[in-house]
């Protein structure tokens, strides 16, 4: 994969297709909109908590880059970006989560039962939108991925605390729960654009190998990033006893005082033991390691796609290639 010779930023990305986002946006908000107070004002405060908006910005890439119409291309982007706000909800009430993106969860903010539901309401809200696109291949699509991702957090709970969790193990979770939207996406925007099957293909395994990248350094960024640009306390995932790839890596090449720390630290979750495992991942490359592991499927992602006909949408594309790696947020 080759580095632009500027910095991979991603409002460069978005420049490329700022008015699509902006169409977006909007039917995200038009779609927002119920009679229920309290699901117009929990819809509106995790949409609005200045999220990358990266899923939904695949499904407008990879359907520009397929030549697709763009009203449905934003109805579509608008229906990944609920699914994915959905799981953000239940997700950080099964995490007890009190920080994203800077902000209070809406869990913390407005309780448990309501994030739930209103999740939930999201979730019945993108099947209704899908509908409306009436394209059975899309509909095969969204709906295979949601099942999977929800198998991916169910497989993720089977983790937590689980100090044998293996990197196998820990990469199906990976490939379930994140990478399978970023799938999802991508593969969406190329059927809305009548994309050969070859295509189709291609963009789909860009979006896998993609997401794969995008959560392995989050991985990182857990214990190397700072709270003001990730948004999130140093050691979220230690303190809820998740085994990610810097901790497994760690536990595999360390010394025996070093995997002890780093095993004791999952199966009693908390922060108490956050020094010792620090010190256990800077010595065994563990946060290195992990790089190398996202950079290999950011690799993998722009090499599925180089086949395809250059094109502003293509490099911008490649260009979140190489952001996904170099990221601090």
């Amino acid at each position: 994969m080759n580095s632009p010779h500027h910095p991979a930023s991603l409002e460069n990305i978005r420049r490329v297709i700022e008015a699509d986002m902006q169409a977006v946006d909007l039917v995200i908000q038009a779609r927002l909109r119920s009679e229920v107070v309290l699901i117009n004002q929990i819809g509106q405060y995790i949409v609005g908590s200045g999220g990358k908006r990266l899923r939904p910005a695949l499904v407008v890439l990879a359907g520009r880059l397929a030549g697709a119409e763009p009203r449905h291309v934003h109805e579509l982007a608008a229906v990944i970006e609920f699914i994915h706000t959905a799981t953000l909800l239940h997700d950080d009430v099964v995490d007890e989560s009190s920080l994203r993106r800077g902000r209070t969860t809406a869990n913390a903010e407005f309780g448990n039962a309501a994030s739930v539901l209103v999740g939930d309401f999201l979730y019945s809200r993108a099947f209704q939108m899908m509908v409306s696109v009436a394209n059975p291949r899309v509909m095969e699509v969204l709906a295979e991925a949601t099942n999977i991702i929800a198998e991916g957090e169910v497989l993720q709970l089977l983790n937590i605390k689980d100090p044998d969790t293996n990197e196998a193990n820990y990469l199906r979770v990976v490939r379930y729960k994140t990478a399978k939207l970023f799938q999802a996406a991508t593969q969406v925007g190329a059927i809305l654009g009548g994309a050969s099957l070859r295509d189709e293909r291609a963009l789909a395994d860009y979006g896998t190998h993609l997401g794969t990248s995008f959560q392995l350094i989050d991985d990182v960024l857990d214990y190397s990033g700072e709270e003001g640009e990730t948004g999130k306390h140093l050691g979220d995932d230690l303190a809820e006893g998740k085994p990610t790839l810097p901790l497994i890596h760690a536990m595999k090449v360390g010394s025996a005082a070093q995997r002890a720390a780093v095993r004791r630290a999952i199966l009693e979750g908390g922060r108490e033991g956050l020094d010792e495992v620090m010190v256990a991942i800077h010595e065994t490359g563990a946060l290195d390691y992990a790089r190398k592991a996202a950079r290999a499927e950011a690799d993998r992602a722009a090499t599925a796609i180089s086949h395809m006909p250059d094109s502003v949408y293509r490099s911008a594309l490649l260009e979140l290639c190489v952001f996904a790696v170099e990221r601090r947020y």
